[in-house]
């Protein structure tokens, strides 16, 4: 019912902790001395208005501060997304456990101990954690949008409020990994490969055939973590004999600011989904069925797909139903679709949990961590990987590719006829554009101009012709200071 999320802690003390509602998995009793308020925690929670995912913190002392959490239930978080209310919880949190070593509460806050808060965070060589500028944007962000809640109810003053700060640039955080490296940090991250590329015996990992998937179709595709866990199984394309990659749609309510887009799934993504769906994810399903797990969650929506497979008819308030495309169903909905088998209940969430209920998208994080914590106990150091550089990594791919086309086709142009070509079809800049899914392609230049300016560009001319593109981007990018390789290639 109550899930930690794990949170940065100053000097690695016990302090606030981040949490959220899980009102989807079967209630508990409460006890009994508390069981005349309600008979199990979730009706206790329901009535105090907590919503499901709803975050809230903890002190040192295992106590909320009831004026923090009402922040987080109050119409302004409750209208802003669950990554933003992700992001705002675990910043709010950092900067109560700075000023718990201050030994200051958060409505006495100051000016100036805003400003130890950025040198700690930016500058301070004491904190092995320091994190780049627009890290430290993000964190003031939320703290600003707290105060300027808590201000109204609370007359208190917001510290941040004069504090001068940097966003940074996005491309400072913008980092990749070649196709090699990316599969290296897949097979020993994930999937329990040793250095040696082989199976590791001390491997305990037990959902290596779901996490090895989802990597796969994070840098496959170039969706961002919430849009590719948000996938249903109707969603996924079917698989057709000679077709290299599949179009597939994102729907418009998982996609930032809810701009949905095209997207190409390769075929060895769309194979690793299905065989996903048909080994770990069907033991998960029938284990679930038969402990009864699905007829106890709460909120959930027995649905029938629609006869044109564009959506699901939804049970109305009326007794009917009524139909909605894939479009318009947002993460949290499509996480409450079951459908009716022969066997049973079955979600249609593609991604779930080892107990087989649908995977919350910030879970994924944690995969992440714990792959990146088994490559540096393999003794590879600076070999980490987040979901988002898997999206990066995608880019860069697609870039390379796009400039050994746009060579073969513009080579023998001349510059005003090349010029002509490219306002009429657009560039390779078009082409990563469509692939991220950017409204603008100023937007894509933004995050990758700067680092891909210095592309060799005379090499891929060079190499246009039948060059493998993995290799030559792991030759072109060997010494790049942001880009990283497979490590063991290099070394050997």
């Amino acid at each position: 019912m109550l899930v930690a999320e794990e949170s940065e802690v100053v000097a690695n003390s016990v302090g606030w902790q981040v949490y959220r509602y899980d009102l989807e998995r079967p209630a508990r009793a409460l006890p009994e001395h508390l069981s005349l308020y309600a008979p199990d925690l979730r009706t206790w929670i329901e009535k105090l208005g907590g919503r499901h995912g709803q975050r809230f913190l903890l002190g040192p002392d295992g106590l909320p501060d009831l004026r923090v959490n009402a922040f987080f239930a109050s119409p302004t978080m409750r209208n802003r997304s669950d990554l933003t209310n992700r992001d705002y919880a675990y910043s709010l949190a950092l900067w109560l456990n700075f000023l718990l070593v201050l030994g200051r509460g958060w409505w006495d806050a100051t000016e100036d101990d805003a400003t130890e808060f950025q040198f700690w965070r930016l500058t301070d060589p004491r904190n092995e954690e320091r994190v780049r500028k627009s890290s430290f944007a993000k964190d003031v962000a939320g703290c600003k949008k707290f105060y300027k809640w808590a201000g109204k109810r609370y007359q208190v003053v917001d510290p941040f409020d004069e504090l001068e700060y940097e966003r940074g640039r996005r491309q400072d955080n913008v980092k990749w990994l070649d196709p090699a490296a990316i599969r290296r940090w897949r097979d020993l991250g994930v999937r329990g490969r040793g250095l040696d590329g082989r199976r590791d015996r001390r491997w305990r990992g037990r959902n290596d055939q779901r996490d090895g998937a989802f990597v796969d179709g994070l840098y496959g595709t170039g969706l961002r973590l919430t849009s590719w866990s948000s996938v249903l199984l109707p969603e996924l394309p079917r698989m057709a004999p000679g077709r290299g990659y599949f179009t597939c749609e994102l729907a418009d309510q998982c996609a930032k600011r809810e701009n949905g887009y095209t997207y190409w799934m390769p075929r060895s993504v769309a194979a690793g989904a299905h065989g996903y769906r048909e080994g770990a994810r069907a033991r998960a399903v029938r284990r679930a069925q038969e402990s009864g797990l699905y007829e106890s969650v709460r909120g959930l929506r027995v649905v029938q797909l629609s006869g044109k497979g564009k959506g699901v008819h939804l049970p109305d308030e009326k007794g009917g139903t009524v139909e909605k495309p894939w479009n318009d169903l947002p993460p949290q909905i499509r996480k409450r679709l079951f459908t009716e088998t022969p066997q049973g209940l079955e979600p249609l969430s593609l991604w779930l949990n080892e107990d087989g209920l649908p995977r919350d998208a910030h879970s994924w994080h944690h995969t992440f961590e714990a792959a990146n914590t088994r490559i540096e106990d393999l003794g590879l150091e600076n070999f980490s990987c987040t979901a988002h550089m898997h999206r990066h990594s995608f880019a860069l791919r697609w870039f390379s590719v796009g400039k050994l086309i746009w060579a073969q086709r513009l080579g023998h142009l001349t510059e005003e006829e090349s010029q002509d070509f490219r306002e009429q079809f657009g560039d390779h800049w078009h082409l990563v554009q469509t692939m991220l899914g950017h409204l603008r392609v100023e937007t894509t230049k933004e995050v990758y101009l700067g680092p891909f300016r210095n592309l060799q560009v005379e090499v891929l001319l060079a190499h246009a012709e039948g060059f493998p593109v993995g290799k030559f981007m792991a030759d072109v990018f060997a010494r790049h200071p942001r880009v990283r390789t497979d490590p063991l290639a290099v070394t050997r």
